[in-house]
């Protein structure tokens, strides 16, 4: 009798070699190909902890040294923070923003709002990114959805934590926000990371698998969208300073490149895998 198709005959878009062939290229561009020295000096350490440790082992690897990364460099935004905030620079957007947001404010959008910036909360968020996470995986049979979207998240939840113990920034006057109200540091918006970061991740992963240049445009844009309203959200319930979520962005902004850049490595790695010798 003959034997029943192995599942990865079945879609060559999943498992290993599916994850190859499909999440290689981004339209004409091959993620493998790299031109910069730093570049290919990177994917010769990756190819020797691969050959070592297995290709996903050195993937989880390098996600937790580009984590450490990462929280030093939030460490470095709260020292210039500080600079700025002396020099009255960017921070003496705060009060005048906060004044704007109570400005515009009626019942009808505050509870919109706060039902929007919970999507992107300590709730909302684990719950959105485990369940997308999930499907990916199934969906492709692979575990990278599922290690890239974890060590993400644990990546944007360093850098809150890190971020808030350092600085201990106090948030806007209760007087100025709207219930239910936070108490922990401001420094950074915890939400504004967690969705620059999950969103990100999230449009990549789509984006290794859509052939067409506009579905690619839309999910990139959505993703921004979506970190880009999040932020201005925690600016108009009162919860955040301005700072806050600008210094948000851009971390979530860096954190999410290195994550890219990790998988991108990855693939190159299983590419042309390493002599185990």
């Amino acid at each position: 009798m003959k034997k029943p198709p192995h599942p990865e005959s079945r879609d060559p878009q999943s498992g290993s070699s599916g994850e190859l062939d499909s999440d290689r290229f981004v339209g004409q561009t091959d993620l493998t190909s790299w031109r910069a020295p730093l570049g290919r000096w990177l994917v010769g350490v990756v190819r020797w902890l691969s050959a070592r440790l297995g290709p996903h082992a050195s993937l989880i690897l390098t996600l937790t040294a580009g984590a450490v990364i990462a929280a030093a460099l939030t460490y470095v935004s709260a020292e210039v923070y500080e600079a700025v905030a002396e020099a009255d620079g960017v921070a003496a957007l705060d009060h005048p923003l906060l004044e704007a947001a109570k400005s515009v404010r009626s019942p009808w959008m505050d509870a919109i709002a706060t039902g929007y910036t919970d999507i992107a909360g300590t709730i909302g968020m684990p719950i959105v990114a485990a369940t997308i996470m999930v499907v990916l995986a199934l969906k492709r049979r692979s575990w990278t959805p599922v290690i890239l979207l974890l060590t993400a998240a644990a990546g944007s939840l360093l850098m809150t934590i890190v971020g808030k113990h350092l600085f201990g920034r106090a948030r806007p006057p209760l007087a100025d926000a709207i219930p239910p109200y936070e108490y922990s540091p401001s420094f950074p918006s915890g939400h504004t990371l967690n969705a620059t970061v999950i969103a990100g991740v999230v449009a990549y992963l789509i984006i290794l698998r859509l052939e067409s240049r506009r579905g690619r445009i839309v999910a990139v844009l959505a993703a921004g969208a979506f970190a880009f309203t999040v932020g201005l959200s925690r600016i108009y319930l009162g919860h955040h300073w301005f700072t806050d979520v600008l210094v948000a962005w851009t971390l979530g902004t860096v954190w999410l490149v290195m994550v890219i850049t990790a998988h991108r490595l990855f693939l190159t790695v299983k590419r042309t895998p390493p002599s185990s010798s």
